[in-house]
């Protein structure tokens, strides 16, 4: 077995309104969409950066539903830019909500966490140094042993 690619898929109560806020939040593209009659948008494909994301509206029928506006939810989407205080800048002024401003991580990212008006949390971070895995290891033991 070989897997080729990997695709978060997320579901959103809105796809149109989705797919405008995907593009002014973090510069995404839309590649198409699949319409049904009625209108309701059955699939989204959208590039962030040569990575593909695929969306849908809700189809309760087959038990695909959106995540809370608040609350927990189980996953969260990791972008990696080039500059995450103004890529949390651009998604606050697109209608994102900041959970945590960017600071520097023990784990070599400066980075902030902001959720989208659909649920869904977003990790943005950029690399600040090169941290190998057993110092990575060292320093995030040592955060968590702190009284």
């Amino acid at each position: 077995m070989t897997i080729e690619e990997v695709f978060p898929y997320l579901c959103v109560s809105d796809a149109d309104a989705a797919a405008t806020f995907y593009q002014r939040a973090f510069g995404a593209t839309e590649l198409f969409r699949l319409v049904e009659p009625e209108g309701r948008i059955g699939h989204l494909e959208l590039d962030f950066g040569g990575t593909v994301i695929m969306f849908s509206e809700a189809f309760p029928e087959f038990g695909i539903e959106c995540p809370p506006p608040t609350g927990a939810v189980s996953h969260r989407l990791h972008l990696h830019v080039d500059d995450a205080d103004a890529v949390i800048v651009q998604a606050v002024s697109a209608g994102a909500t900041l959970e945590r401003a960017a600071q520097d991580q023990f784990y070599g990212e400066r980075s902030g966490v902001v959720r989208d008006p659909f649920g869904h949390r977003w990790l943005i971070g950029h690399a600040i140094e090169k941290v190998e895995p057993q110092e990575m290891q060292r320093r995030y033991t040592a955060l968590l042993s702190k009284d």
